[in-house]
């Protein structure tokens, strides 16, 4: 299919309306999204339009098969105020594969490309100046087709829509180790960025808030012992001077931050090591002093440091140290994203070439 997008603009901006100091987080949204569907076999009709609710029918499979999964990303601006994305070419490949778990047609990888650079140059006003601010990019795919039956759907839509974000989980984060619910199972869907997956977990999180904690470490379904993801981010420990992140497998989403911090990592020398890691591993190093780190990674907050982490009945708390690599490397990829240093890897793409 060509990929020439067609493009209808608001009659008015409602940028004047938002306020950057006050941002409703995940409430705001920019004045237009990307539009696509999918008909016979084919994407077709791609389209940038005015932000605006969409219609469906009460038989719509996405609402009773869950045949639907999204994206995050960031546009953020560089050092001379120019828009910027990071790696969307890798988010487009893991759209792809939970579309071909879920049953659902991949989409062009040049196309989502190409919708995210025309969406984020139309509506760059709306990206925060403010540091650790801002343009999330949610990309999303659902079954469409009107249809009560059990099998894939025919139709879709794809959708991109653009919120600016001010920085979250700025505090350390108190961590629960779930012993009862569980992420993700083999041979079920846990790879894949699938929005079924989310709903499954918040009861079990706020079980962990009413204990006193903020977030959730999922472990394995079978011992509840190895440690796979904590909440909707990858997890990573520094044990001495060794960064450690569970190995990926198929109850591990396979994170572009993930990846991300593990390059970043081997480029500024320290050694990192992709590995099964259990709950009584981390509580003995922590016993012997070696545990001296623990922080999340993902899109929405680059880095998140890790303050204590909780099992069963016992609380483990966690010195903030000053030669941290959680810092150093949030710094990194942050100054890569924003253009302030050299990006050796090619992951920065101008949106205006």
């Amino acid at each position: 299919m060509a990929h020439s997008i067609s493009v209808k603009t608001v009659k008015k901006s409602n940028i004047d309306r938002l306020d950057f100091d006050t941002i409703a987080l995940g409430r705001t949204f920019t004045d237009h999204m990307f539009v696509c569907d999918y008909e016979e076999g084919q994407w077709c009709n791609p389209r940038i339009t005015p932000m605006d609710t969409i219609s469906m029918h009460p038989a719509c499979m996405a609402l009773h098969y869950g045949q639907a999964l999204f994206e995050g990303m960031k546009a953020t601006l560089g050092t001379k105020g120019a828009p910027l994305l990071f790696r969307p070419e890798k988010n487009a490949e893991r759209l792809n594969f939970s579309a071909r778990r879920l049953g659902m047609p991949e989409f062009p990888i040049p196309l989502f490309v190409e919708a995210l650079k025309q969406l984020v140059h139309l509506d760059q006003k709306w990206i925060p100046p403010h540091e650790g601010s801002a343009l999330y990019l949610r990309p999303f795919m659902f079954a469409d087709e009107a249809f009560i039956g059990m099998r894939a759907a025919n139709s879709y839509k794809f959708i991109v829509m653009a919120s600016p974000s001010k920085p979250i989980y700025t505090n350390r984060v108190r961590l629960y180790a779930e012993t009862t619910f569980i992420r993700a199972a083999h041979g079920g869907t846990g790879e894949a960025k699938a929005a079924g997956n989310y709903g499954a977990s918040f009861y079990p999180i706020s079980l962990a808030v009413s204990k006193g904690f903020d977030q959730i470490v999922w472990t394995d379904s079978s011992t509840h012992q190895k440690i796979e993801e904590v909440g909707t981010m990858s997890i990573m420990f520094r044990i001495k001077d060794k960064l450690i992140t569970p190995k990926t497998s198929d109850t591990i989403l396979d994170g572009v931050s993930r990846k991300t911090v593990i390059q970043i990592a081997r480029d500024l020398g320290i050694d990192v090591e992709e590995r099964d890691i259990t709950i009584n591993e981390l509580i003995s190093e922590h016993r012997n002093g070696d545990l001296k780190e623990i922080f999340g990674c993902g899109t929405a907050v680059v880095i998140s440091k890790i303050s204590s982490f909780g099992y069963k009945e016992d609380k483990f708390e966690l010195d903030e140290i000053k030669e941290n690599y959680a810092d150093r490397l949030k710094e990194s990829i942050i100054n890569i994203q924003q253009n302030v240093s050299e990006d050796l890897h090619g992951w920065r793409y101008k949106i205006l070439d």
